[in-house]
């Protein structure tokens, strides 16, 4: 679980302009980091099978957005991926 502080650092290093909290390269970038954690914790906890389908729910959302990126705004999408060590769609 993210805390309030790692997301509002998220927010302020992917954010758009002053008031931006859910633009869709923030929503990829608060995913990812969500992902991340759950990742670790799924690595201590092998036979946590509720976790892991909230991970695949987290993974295919994220996947969404991104081709929603891409589709729309081109380099946006390639400078979320750079900045976040993503694999790029071909």
């Amino acid at each position: 679980m993210l805390t309030a502080r790692q997301k509002r650092n998220t927010v302020d290093e992917f954010q758009l302009h002053e008031s931006d909290s859910g633009s869709s390269e923030v929503q990829v970038a608060l995913l990812t980091k969500q992902i991340l954690e759950l990742i670790g914790h799924l690595k201590q906890n092998p036979k946590d099978h509720h976790s892991r389908r909230g991970l695949l729910k987290m993974v295919g959302k994220r996947k969404r957005l991104l081709d929603y990126l891409s589709k729309n705004s081109p380099k946006s999408y390639s400078a979320i991926v750079r900045k976040l060590g993503l694999k790029k769609k071909v």
